[in-house]
């Protein structure tokens, strides 16, 4: 298995920020590893609703089968994908208020056999990959 976080405070109100991270129309404007929806952007999600994403990790191209496993309006997304070679991503959202602004932070996690092979790369690409899309989130919505 192999772990990464990212947490930025962003002087944004955490609905304007949720806005924004809900808006499937705009996700790769932010999402680094986000490279489409190849049946379209999701909608209308509740827990226990699927998507399909296209992404790159570690410049390979992975498509992932996403079920939304908590939402809470405003403070919380997480979600559960299966993507190639066997592998399984978690990608959680979570956004904390603090007064006119919001911390965010992503906490992803991937497991699978293939994962072991390459624990340490993974945690390094994803890594920056959650920091480079914290960074073009908050200049989104500041």
């Amino acid at each position: 298995m192999a772990e990464v976080s990212a947490e930025a405070c962003i002087e944004a109100p955490a609905e304007k920020v949720w806005a924004q991270l809900m808006d499937w129309s705009a996700y790769g404007e932010w999402n680094a590893t986000h490279t489409g929806f190849p049946k379209g952007v999701p909608e209308n999600l509740a827990v226990g609703g699927t998507y399909e994403e296209n992404m790159k990790l570690m410049g390979f191209p992975a498509e992932v089968v996403w079920t939304v496993e908590e939402l809470e309006e405003a403070r919380l997304f997480a979600t559960r994908g299966k993507g190639p070679m066997g592998v399984t991503v978690a990608n959680r959202y979570s956004l904390t208020p603090d007064g006119g602004a919001t911390t965010v932070r992503i906490d992803a996690e991937f497991t699978g056999a293939a994962v072991s092979l390459m624990a340490g790369k993974l945690k390094d690409s994803a890594r920056a990959a959650l920091d480079e899309s914290l960074r073009k989130l908050a200049g989104l919505v500041t």
